[in-house]
């Protein structure tokens, strides 16, 4: 914990040697993983994800600027963020994307930077822009091969736009290409063994992941699928070889059939949660700062920006919200425990 000992000796000169502060929170976590939500607008309406009954969007000078992210980025990466993902809602509806993308990847220090969207704006132009950004990673939630329930379970018929998007994306060398998959109870679950047999033919990776009930969406637990199922469900394929994780990874565990091109991962944040390794933080798009995203805490970072504070006094707010990262948090079925921020606000 020297690091916060460090900060605290020295936040009132207002001098920090940046060299000598970490994000390391109580439990000896190294965070190193900043999640960035641009937006709290979709071009889609998934049923996971969208409230029951539907909450005004953020107005414009609710939602942070461009400019204040890319100083909290710098700010971060100063303190250990080295890898930065953008979400949304979907971050490609957000005018002005492609120039922010630039932008933040010419911050010296980013390690890695990904994108994760619904694909629907994934057309060759705005592909190209993602890729001259230096972005090569890319997530793409595609929750059903078929057309009609891609249309039940988003609300539009957008499922061959996003399909050619992928195997576009695929042609223009983007590596890796993760598509997440939210595993629904009487919904998707009879198609699982299909999704995962495309990673025989493409080298994608395929992440199920199981249903979070944050917010107020249309679905119950009930349709929560734990990961435990979902192995037993694909196990027809064949056996499921473990891989290694990189230092980049995020939650999933990897696995891959003999034989395969690509991989398939599993996301049990409900049935096995892994808060005791996990590294990140969450930026909302109102500029809240989320330790967990299976809690509602967070520290306001917009009105201090707003406002003109130093460095120093948002290098406080990254300290403070660390210290608030709990060892373990849990959602309840009963949702006695639980979160009520909706998922596109926070971004996932």
């Amino acid at each position: 914990m020297y690091s916060l000992i460090y900060f605290a000796a020295h936040r009132k000169k207002n001098i920090l040697d940046f060299s000598n502060l970490k994000l390391i929170d109580s439990y000896h976590r190294r965070i190193n993983y900043l999640r960035i939500s641009i937006t709290d607008r979709c071009n889609l309406s998934c049923i996971y994800c969208v409230p029951r009954h539907r909450l005004p969007k953020l107005n414009h000078n609710e939602i942070l600027r461009y400019e204040e992210i890319l100083r909290l980025v710098r700010i971060s990466v100063r303190l250990g963020i080295s890898k930065v993902r953008i979400t949304g809602g979907e971050p490609l509806v957000r005018k002005g994307v492609y120039y922010f993308l630039n932008e933040l990847s010419k911050i010296k220090g980013l390690e890695d930077i990904s994108l994760t969207t619904n694909g629907v704006l994934l057309i060759k132009d705005n592909l190209e822009k993602i890729k001259a950004a230096g972005i090569n990673r890319i997530n793409i939630s595609i929750d059903t091969l078929d057309k009609k329930k891609y249309k039940a379970i988003t609300g539009h018929e957008d499922f061959h736009r996003v399909w050619s998007a992928i195997e576009l994306a695929h042609e223009m060398g983007f590596d890796p290409i993760k598509l997440n998959i939210v595993a629904l109870k009487g919904l998707n679950d009879d198609e699982l063994i299909n999704i995962a047999r495309l990673s025989f033919t493409y080298p994608f990776q395929m992440r199920f992941i199981e249903y979070m009930p944050i917010g107020s969406s249309c679905l119950t637990f009930e349709q929560h699928l734990p990961v435990s199922e979902i192995m037993k469900r694909i196990s027809s394929l064949g056996k499921l070889i473990p891989v290694e994780n990189n230092a980049n990874d995020g939650p999933a565990n990897r696995y891959r059939f003999e034989g395969a091109k690509g991989e398939i991962g599993f996301i049990s944040a409900i049935s096995h949660p892994f808060c005791h390794k996990c590294n990140r933080l969450r930026l909302t798009a109102s500029g809240g700062l989320r330790p967990c995203l299976l809690s509602d805490y967070q520290e306001d970072l917009k009105v201090p920006l707003r406002r003109g504070c130093l460095d120093n006094e948002l290098v406080d707010i990254f300290f403070k919200a660390i210290r608030h990262k709990p060892i373990v948090r849990k959602i309840a079925k009963d949702h006695s425990i639980g979160v009520s921020d909706q998922m596109h606000t926070i971004g996932g």
